[in-house]
Parts: C-alpha cells; sequence; structure tokens
C-alpha cells in the first residue's frame, strides 16, 4: 500500500492542479494584483447576462498560432489528408488575440474553443483521409494539458488575461468517449469503456448504451461500480513522476463528496479540477444525448461546488454572482422541441439535469425566412415561456454543421444582422465576420469547415467592411442584454423597427432597432419607449438624436440604426 499521507498534507498546502506546476506558483502573486488593479474598470460596464451573451466559438488548432515552438511535438509527423492534421494553433494564439482586443472590438463577451487536454498520440484512418486529434476531441488523459496545444500555465494565464478583459471563459468538455485506439494509444479496460455496439439511434438505448462510431471507445457513464485507474493512464502518470500526486488528489476528492469511483465521476474530477483552479466560468458539453441524463446531474453539481469554491479563494477576482454556466450540445435539438429531446420510446428534459442552454441546432433553418419580425417574435415568445430562465445558443455556422446558414459566404451581412439581433445566445464562429472560406478545395468532411482563421485577408477593404458591420452589431449587443434576453415587440412594419426591453433582477435595459432602411433621411417611431426629450445616440452611425414627438430623425447612408440611451 503506498504511503501518501505525506503528499495528501503537501496537496491540503496548495491546490490541486497548481501543485502540478512549480512554476505556476511563481505568477500568482502577479496575477492576483493585476487583476485586482483591474477589477474597478470591469465592474463599471454593462452586466453580464448569459442569456445575453455573446459568444466566440473557435478551433484551438486553427485560430492563431502563439509559440511555433509547440508545433512539432509528440512525433505526430504521419502524412494525413489535407486540414486533418496539427495546423499550429494554440492557447497562446488565442491569449494574444485578447491582448489585442480582437474579441473586445467584435463585442464578444465569452469565448469558447475546443477541448485543449491531453488528445491521443496517434493517428487514424477515418476513411476521409489520415487524421490526428487537432479538434481536441479525442481525450487520452483529462488530467494533462495538450503539448501542441501549450501548458497548463497558458491556459491559467488565457482565462486570467479574458477575466480582466470581462470576457468568461467556456471550457469545452467530452465525458462520452476516450480518443480513438491505436498503436500509440491503447484501449482501456472493459470495466470503463466498451468499444461495441455501434449507436444505430432506433431509440434510448441504442443512441446511449453503444459507441458514436467505429473504434471510438465509449466510456460506461451507466456504471456505479468502483473501478480502478486504467493501466494505460497508471503507467503514463507513474513515467511522468506525478502518479502519487494524481492518486492523493483523486483520495482527497472522493473522500470529500462520497461519490463512487466510478467511470464518470473520475472524469467528472479531472474536469472540474480545472474549474476549482482557474475559474473556468462554464462549460460547453459534447454529445449530451449519448450519455445518461444522471450522469450530467453530478457534473453540474461538482462543477457549481468547484466554482464556488474558486470564488472562495479568490474573492478580489470575482467577476459577478453568476453561477457556473453549462449549455449542451444535444444533436438535433430545436427551439420549437420545448424543453425535452425524443428518443421515439422516452423523453427527457436535459433542462432539469443541470443544463442552463442547449445549442439550437434550428437556427439556421428559422433565418431562411425572408424578414425578421417572425424569426424575433418565434424566439422571444419561446424563450419566454416554455424556456423561462433557460436559454437556447444560436449559430449560422459550426464546426461539424456541414449544411451551415451561409455556407459559400454570398449572405454575410445578413448572418451578422440576424445572428446578432435574435433572441437567445449568439456563437460566433471562428471566421463568420471575415467571410472565411467553408468551402476548402482537396478536403473530405468536416474539415472544409476547419481551415485556418483567415488573417491574412484583413487588409481588404471587403473584409474590413464586413468586420466593422459584425463589430458594431456585436458590440451593441454586448452593451445591452436586453437584445439577446429581453422582450421583443415590434413597433411598426414598415420601416421594421422594434424595440427590446430586459428587466430583471435590478437590471434594466432597452434599445429601439430599425432594420432595411432607405439611406440618407429616416424617422423612426419610438413608441415611447424613451421619454420626450430623451437624447438618443444611433450606435451603428455615431449620430446623437432627440425624441420629438414620440420619434427621431437622422440622416445616414446606412440601413440600420441602433438606438440606445445617451448616459
Amino acid at each position: 500500500m503506498k504511503n501518501i499521507v505525506k503528499t495528501i498534507a503537501f496537496l491540503l498546502l496548495c491546490t490541486t492542479i497548481a501543485c502540478k506546476s512549480e512554476s505556476q506558483k511563481n505568477t500568482a502573486n502577479e496575477a492576483v494584483i493585476a487583476e485586482t488593479n483591474t477589477k474597478a474598470s470591469i465592474s463599471k460596464e454593462v452586466p453580464f447576462i448569459w442569456e445575453g451573451a455573446n459568444v466566440y466559438f473557435m478551433l484551438t488548432d486553427r485560430f492563431n498560432n502563439g509559440d511555433p515552438a509547440n508545433d512539432n511535438v509528440l512525433d505526430r509527423t504521419n502524412k494525413t489528408g489535407k486540414l486533418r492534421g496539427f495546423e499550429g494553433g494554440d492557447i497562446k494564439g488565442i491569449t494574444q488575440k485578447i491582448e489585442e482586443g480582437y474579441f473586445k472590438n467584435l463585442g464578444i463577451n465569452a469565448i469558447w474553443f475546443t477541448p485543449v487536454v491531453e488528445q491521443v498520440h496517434g493517428s487514424v484512418d477515418e476513411g476521409t483521409g489520415n487524421t490526428y486529434a487537432y479538434h481536441g476531441y479525442w481525450a487520452k488523459d483529462w488530467t494533462k494539458i495538450d503539448p501542441n496545444y501549450g501548458t497548463f500555465n497558458d491556459l491559467k494565464n488565457l482565462v486570467d488575461t479574458a477575466h480582466k478583459n470581462g470576457i468568461r471563459v467556456l471550457m469545452d468538455v467530452v465525458m462520452n468517449h476516450t480518443g480513438p485506439v491505436s498503436e500509440k494509444d491503447p484501449v482501456w479496460s472493459d470495466e470503463w469503456v466498451r468499444t461495441s455496439p455501434q449507436c444505430t439511434y432506433k431509440n434510448y438505448e441504442t443512441a446511449v448504451t453503444c459507441t458514436l462510431v467505429e473504434n471510438l471507445p465509449d466510456i460506461k457513464t451507466e456504471s456505479d461500480e468502483n473501478v480502478d485507474i486504467p493501466k494505460p493512464l497508471l503507467n503514463k502518470w507513474k513515467a511522468e513522476g506525478r502518479l502519487e500526486i494524481e492518486i492523493a488528489e483523486l483520495d482527497i476528492f472522493f473522500t470529500k463528496t462520497g461519490l463512487k469511483r466510478s467511470p464518470k465521476n473520475y472524469i467528472i474530477k479531472w474536469l472540474t479540477d480545472y474549474v476549482r483552479e482557474l475559474g473556468i466560468d462554464g462549460y460547453r458539453v459534447d454529445t449530451v444525448k449519448h450519455v445518461e441524463e444522471g450522469a450530467w446531474s453530478v457534473l453540474a453539481e461538482q462543477a457549481k461546488v468547484a466554482f464556488a469554491e474558486w470564488k472562495s479563494k479568490n474573492p478580489d477576482k470575482i467577476l459577478d454572482g453568476n453561477e457556473f454556466y453549462i449549455l449542451g450540445e444535444l444533436y438535433g435539438y430545436g427551439i420549437d422541441g420545448k424543453r425535452y429531446y425524443d428518443f421515439g420510446d422516452r423523453k427527457v428534459d436535459y433542462f432539469a439535469f443541470g443544463f442552463d442552454n442547449m445549442i439550437n441546432f434550428q437556427f439556421k433553418y428559422d433565418a431562411k425566412q425572408k424578414g425578421y419580425e417572425k424569426l424575433f417574435s418565434k424566439y422571444s415568445e419561446i424563450l419566454n415561456t416554455n424556456l423561462v430562465s433557460k436559454s437556447i445558443m444560436n449559430y449560422i455556422s459550426s464546426h461539424d454543421d456541414g449544411d451551415p446558414f451561409d455556407k459559400d459566404r454570398s449572405k454575410t451581412y445578413e448572418s451578422a444582422t440576424k445572428l446578432l439581433l435574435t433572441p437567445g445566445i449568439s456563437q460566433v464562429y471562428y471566421g463568420d465576420e471575415t467571410a472565411r472560406p467553408l468551402i476548402i478545395e482537396g478536403t473530405e468532411g468536416d474539415a472544409t469547415l476547419r481551415s485556418n482563421m483567415n488573417w491574412d485577408m484583413m487588409d481588404t477593404d471587403e473584409t474590413k467592411n464586413l468586420l466593422t458591420h459584425w463589430q458594431k452589431l456585436g458590440t451593441f449587443r454586448k452593451n445591452h442584454p436586453s437584445i439577446g434576453a429581453g422582450k421583443h415587440k415590434m413597433i411598426s412594419k414598415k420601416p421594421y423597427t422594434f424595440s427590446r426591453k430586459y428587466d430583471k433582477d435590478g437590471v434594466t435595459d432597452k434599445v429601439v432597432v430599425a432594420l432595411d432602411l432607405p439611406k440618407g433621411e429616416k424617422t423612426i417611431k419610438i413608441n415611447s419607449v424613451f421619454p420626450e426629450e430623451t437624447t438618443l445616440i444611433d450606435h451603428y452611425s455615431g449620430t446623437e438624436v432627440k425624441v420629438i414627438k414620440d420619434a427621431v430623425t437622422l440622416n445616414s447612408d446606412n440601413e440600420i440604426v441602433l438606438l440606445e440611451e445617451k448616459k
């Protein structure tokens, strides 16, 4: 029996993951001081409301290369299909763009990037070309950061930098499966994973207790049996010189929580460590419907506990009173589905099992209809009735949707207007704002959606003008929680004008928006949203106007007006 008493005593004097990195301690005091200095400026900003958030989603490996030194590691040198290997994007690259103000200028107040835990080392042939785990969804070790993405300190710096800039961080988590089996990545024991049958999606059982695809071992998340740590992990930790620390941490966690040492609870421990140590603000959860709903309840409960612990230990770093936020990828879920998903033989309300939000796979279809009113009023009504206190995340493109709203990038301005003004959370997929091509010659499957961010196009007038449109709408949305979380009301059909109002928990906000306007002089009804003589600003043009006879008149070359009260 291992003597770990001394190790546990040591761990109690430091924080869980922090003990794994001595260099992390050297920057801890500096980080606290820096965040204290910026706390006052953040607190003066508009209150952050998750239901009205503007989220930016990126593939970590494809967004920005901040450290070329980690481009070629772990001997991932086999030839791959086009865009199916590591391209160099990393954690430092994301941090650089936060520091440059790219997200701030775009009105982003939360970021979500693909998983950065250590991925399988080998490559596999999926029939679409030899592939490495560049996308981050093939975990090998949940306790360590993949060196192609960077280090734990890099991730800590990213979270600290984001928070200093008023940006929340959503961690992308996978609990359903490990990475595929290869010569470098042996399969875990039968008590941990199943390798068959493959899912057929005929009912609940054939969508949950099965493997998503061939050679993707499925974690037995339904099991409540105590299991030993998989031998591949034990051997790996021993070789890396951290076996005793990892075991001691697990002993502390299971003693404290009283949870069984089941497969799901090990992974829950590993995932919540990042919340407890870094102050991660929320999760984006992968493959929701392929895991028993009860497992998600445990994850949500433990994540909220971990977030509260982090806040108690870091009172000077707290951004607001929000609890930990959890949104899920429930493939096929749409806003018309109310609160549940129908497996055919069983309906499950995942919102009742810890989720605050579900990705809305239906938005791209609703956005295809002409005009705006039907779209806006429908979403406002559902969010304020069937989904009250919950929300959905809308998107126009993503990393695995082969039929996005605007695949050929011919409706880029319309995409921004509809996405950023529709009630719910908006998800900007990297390059939506710069028309990054979604059709890449020579690619197979979803690789075409995952090209490198088109920074090389940023200097063209076409890209600059488009980016400006996204920035104006995005910053307006960020400044006004009423847009995503408020109630919608049409003021007039022509010119199409509407208001949004938010009034909850002591926070009030209201705006008036007009679309499809003529260039030149235009008069816009206010419908008593703002009192007479109130001075308003058109956020889009910067024009200052005053409410006269319940209307404002302004002259601009824009077809859109975003009215807010001058403060």
